[in-house]
């Protein structure tokens, strides 16, 4: 047994790291240790201060809220204290909850799924947002008013007359996703180090001394509860949330008021098993006395209230053997460092690779060779080295080092501009691994969406000598795919795959001009630029011929991206291309919106589930087109969901919001004709 002297010693052992790993979370906005690695210091030391109360420090971090740290952003009190939320980990402590909370009331339960961003405190007066401040240390946050005001679907002003004099309402800030991909996608290219997770993007992207910076960023919101408020009362969570909702403040689709445990419990394992369905990251559910009364009856310790709670899932972070680092080079000759790993499952799928990003990110990580290293893995996002178990070393490791040479042509490397972190073989027009990459990425549903066109048929069209390069790819016969052994039957024949491909190649070139764009693999332009330079220049000649000045006075488009459409349409091989898909039929023509019918103005709709005349993103394509908004999520802001085959928990959304539910049929006839045809 420790003695007292120890207990005291590991205490201030324990806080002393837990500062240091809040200070890199919150202020550096890059955590070295896992979620669940910093959960299990926060515990042991909580579980110290229970056993020996008489050695707990005043100051200990366990009674604060966590975060408050100095950074350049002017600091302001909240007017009524930002509490955090404690956690439970599995059912045996989520009972143990429930069981303290019903020995002295008799509760109803909301329960919302907890959204993995940065808390908010939204201040309105006399319905006006006047300040946006970050939790901080619950007491003091950072004004991000500025910031916050460029955020999309948040209101400046509340709607109606029914709102209170004064509120704070609190939130959280993420990023969607899908953006978060195309982010750091971005991000990489511009030879910058990418955020580890969408968490750390929405608070880099909070974060920033320029609100133009954040106002580029796709950053959303969603509200869940009030602080200090003057002029207006509620009897319950749900109603106070409904009334949020009457303003237009973005209140959650993912609310429920429940009635037993074992609701309760099902809404926990719902949302487990379709945690990677939603537009945002989650890492669990918060369940809260409904009963505004019986809150405040529960009261609240220093840091958290006794009424609410936090179920967290488990984390989705493993430990695995990084075998080796080898380099991979992209479509535009980025040179990118990544794991080789020893098999693993997380996130449910067996990782075998994972992105390292660039030599910077290694050596920051201080990742060897042999390490046994912290994977992460959420969904669809590319798994992520977080670093090394650094207690697991055993001498044999060794260091990473980047090599001077493309490992496929062997054009020596080098930085493309003055401190890049990335390098780049600079052999664009015939290095096989770009003329690959850039080839698939035509066919990837990012690009033009070609069935058949992946990287095993990319290799082929490659290695036979059937094309040089991606300028040949429309021009392809049925004689030239005959050559090939995977488009061919083993009697020489054309094979149904050939067929097929060559089907897919003529619809491709009818594919919207913004598309084309993303297809060329200029750099930086992906769909958010590309689409903005379709709608103003309408063709790619009048892109081509633009001016670094036109080109970077469009929103969604600006200097840097200016510059290398210019740098890529002075390339004479680029134009080739250009001329190559003209002569073979790819439309280099955009179908300005205007001249669609724009049927579904002002009216949100989500598409779930497989639709045999569309794709994935040509549903989104004709919605927008049309003057719609195409939502990966159903609310009771969404007013059509189109269902196809397999839809799953969007659509028992829609049917228990009472949602109007449409088939493909139907779908086709609201695009043409508008909501009055159904």
């Amino acid at each position: 047994m420790k003695n007292a002297s120890q207990v005291r010693q590991r205490m201030h052992q324990l806080a002393e790291e837990i500062r240091e790993h809040q200070y890199r979370y919150y202020v550096e906005d890059r955590p070295t240790v896992s979620d669940a690695q910093f959960d299990d210091l926060w515990r042991e030391l909580l579980t110290l201060e229970e056993s020996h109360p008489d050695l707990v420090d005043p100051n200990s971090p366990t009674r604060e809220v966590g975060g408050g740290f100095s950074t350049h952003f002017t600091q302001v009190d909240h007017i009524e204290p930002m509490m955090s939320l404690d956690n439970v980990f599995d059912e045996e402590e989520l009972e143990s909850w429930f069981e303290r909370v019903e020995k002295e009331i008799s509760p109803t339960w909301l329960c919302e799924v907890k959204v993995d961003g940065l808390a908010i405190n939204l201040l309105y007066q006399d319905g006006a947002l006047v300040r946006a401040l970050t939790r901080g240390n619950g007491t003091t946050g950072e004004d991000v008013t500025l910031n916050v005001k460029t955020i999309k679907g948040l209101p400046h002003r509340l709607d109606g007359e029914s709102h209170p004099r004064l509120i704070e309402v609190r939130g959280e800030v993420y990023f969607p996703l899908v953006a978060f991909k195309e982010l750091n996608e971005s991000l990489e290219e511009s030879g910058k180090s990418p955020f580890a997770n969408p968490r750390n993007a929405a608070a880099g992207s909070l974060r920033q001394k320029d609100p133009r910076v954040t106002a580029s960023r796709p950053l959303a919101v969603t509200v869940h509860g009030i602080g200090s408020i003057e002029g207006r009362s509620f009897k319950t969570q749900g109603e106070a949330y409904e009334a949020m909702r009457s303003w237009g403040l973005p209140v959650s689709g993912y609310v429920e008021v429940l009635e037993t445990k074992k609701e309760v419990e099902g809404f926990i394992g719902r949302f487990l098993e379709h945690r990677h369905d939603l537009e945002h990251e989650i890492d669990g559910v918060v369940i809260k006395v409904n009963e505004i009364d019986l809150q405040r009856r529960l009261g609240a310790t220093s840091r958290a209230p006794r009424w609410a709670i936090a179920y967290k899932y488990p984390p989705e972070e493993v430990t695995t053997k990084l075998v080796d680092i080898k380099v991979s080079v992209g479509r535009t000759g980025r040179v990118t460092p990544y794991g080789l790993m020893e098999p693993v499952r997380v996130a449910g799928s067996t990782v075998t690779h994972a992105t390292l990003h660039n030599q910077m990110e290694v050596a920051r990580k201080g990742v060897l060779i042999g390490d046994t290293v912290i994977l992460r893995k959420a969904g669809d996002v590319i798994p992520e080295i977080l670093g090394p178990v650094t207690s697991a070393r055993d001498g044999s490791e060794r260091p990473f080092v980047m090599p001077t040479e493309c490992p496929e042509c062997g054009t020596r490397l080098r930085a493309i501009a003055e401190g890049d972190v990335d390098i780049r073989c600079p052999n664009a027009r015939s290095c096989p691994a770009q003329l690959r990459e850039r080839l698939f990425y035509i066919g990837s549903r990012a690009a033009l969406d070609i069935d058949i066109l992946g990287m095993e048929a990319a290799n082929a069209l490659l290695e036979s000598g059937v094309i040089e390069d991606e300028s040949g790819i429309f021009s392809l016969t049925a004689d030239q795919l005959g050559a090939i052994d995977f488009f061919t039957k083993k009697d020489g024949s054309l094979s149904a795959t050939a067929e097929k491909f060559l089907s897919a190649l003529a619809g491709a070139k009818d594919r919207p001009l913004w598309r084309v764009l993303v297809a060329l693999s200029i750099r930086h332009v992906g769909p958010t630029a590309a689409r903005a330079l379709e709608d103003s220049f309408g063709s790619i000649d009048a892109i081509s011929a633009a001016t670094k000045d036109e080109l970077s006075a469009i929103e969604g488009v600006g200097e840097v991206i200016a510059e290398s459409i210019l740098e890529w349409f002075e390339v004479p091989w680029h134009r080739q291309i250009i001329e190559r898909w003209k002569s073979a039929g790819v439309r280099m023509v955009g179908a300005p919106r205007s001249q669609l019918p724009q049927t579904l103005k002002g009216l949100t709709v989500v598409a779930t589930g497989s639709l045999e005349g569309f794709t994935r993103d040509s549903v989104s394509e004709a919605i927008t087109s049309r003057g719609g908004k195409a939502s990966s999520s159903v609310s009771a802001k969404t007013d059509f969901v189109v269902a196809g085959s397999g839809a799953g928990s969007k659509l028992a959304k829609a049917e228990e919001l009472g949602v109007r539910i449409l088939d493909e049929e139907e779908f086709v006839t609201l695009l043409e004709k508008g909501p009055d045809a159904l």
